[in-house]
């Protein structure tokens, strides 16, 4: 009877969950935040740490995902003889960010629970970084947040000078308008575009920045109503695929590109079912 009574209970919780830890609804262009797939060499201490945070997991074929609301972090496990490249800071995606509804109830919480922990500029923020010490996550305050952690930003650091010359942080905020219907915006004094989902900030890097791909954020990951179309139109813009359009094993399409400033984008249709 003990037995049946906890199978319930679990059950219950359980059912409880996806009302929460969900994709956004896609905007005009079919486009929302979808995932971030991180490279690890241990799958099981970056599990633990997601679920800190709050994270609901499941599984997509061989990965491990860790749901959250707006956002689905996959976890890629490489063999302790190829361990990422490098980490989220150096690279174009500098960082990545949550928030929650009290900073710095989080903030005692998560350092009892021995993460490692940075502080921020200011009360309302602070830094957490994962066991390898690779991924960088920044955590704000939102009081008005309803769930007790969602996915707010990717924070872009990028070279002075765009690959069309001029500015960069104009040039990549007009691309992801252009590319992916996003709202151009401000976040506090940074330029930002906003997706369903996510805040795309962008800054200006004091040193060079490299290409994602193979990094412990290898690639960012967007949602799309109607890919077959909607990578066509991209293909008629001029875009390059690092992979083309096709059906995965785990039964969601997806096509790779890489952004003029070297982010690795992985578009996928069929991901939200995770849901």
């Amino acid at each position: 009877m003990r037995s049946l009574i906890l199978t319930l209970s679990i059950a219950a919780i359980l059912a409880g969950v996806p009302s929460w830890a969900q994709l956004s609804a896609p905007n005009d262009a079919g486009v929302a935040m979808g995932h971030l797939h991180l490279n690890v060499t241990n799958t099981e201490a970056l599990k633990k740490f997601w679920l800190e945070l709050g994270g609901v997991p499941t599984k997509l074929g061989p990965l491990d995902v860790m749901k959250f609301p707006g956002v689905f972090v996959m976890l890629n496990l490489r063999p302790p003889a190829e361990p990422p490249t490098g980490g989220s800071v150096g690279s174009v995606v500098n960082h990545v960010g949550f928030k929650v509804p009290n900073v710095q109830k989080s903030l005692a919480k998560w350092k009892a629970a021995g993460l490692n922990t940075v502080p921020g500029s200011n009360p309302q923020q602070f830094f957490l970084f994962t066991p390898d010490g690779l991924l960088r996550i920044e955590i704000l305050e939102d009081q008005t947040l309803t769930v007790p952690i969602a996915f707010h930003h990717i924070h872009y650091w990028v070279n002075e000078a765009g690959p069309g010359g001029t500015d960069s942080v104009q040039e990549i905020k007009a691309w992801y308008v252009k590319m992916f219907g996003a709202t151009p915006g401000m976040r506090g004094t940074n330029q930002a575009d906003d997706l369903p989902g996510v805040n795309l900030t962008f800054s200006k890097s004091p040193t060079p920045t490299v290409a994602t791909k193979g990094r412990v954020l290898d690639h960012i990951g967007f949602e799309v109503k109607g890919l077959d179309a909607f990578r066509k139109r991209l293909e008629a813009m001029g875009v390059k695929f690092d992979r083309p359009y096709a059906r995965g094993s785990t039964g969601n399409f997806s096509v790779l590109l890489t952004d003029p400033w070297g982010t690795s984008i992985e578009l996928t249709e069929g991901l939200n079912r995770l849901q």
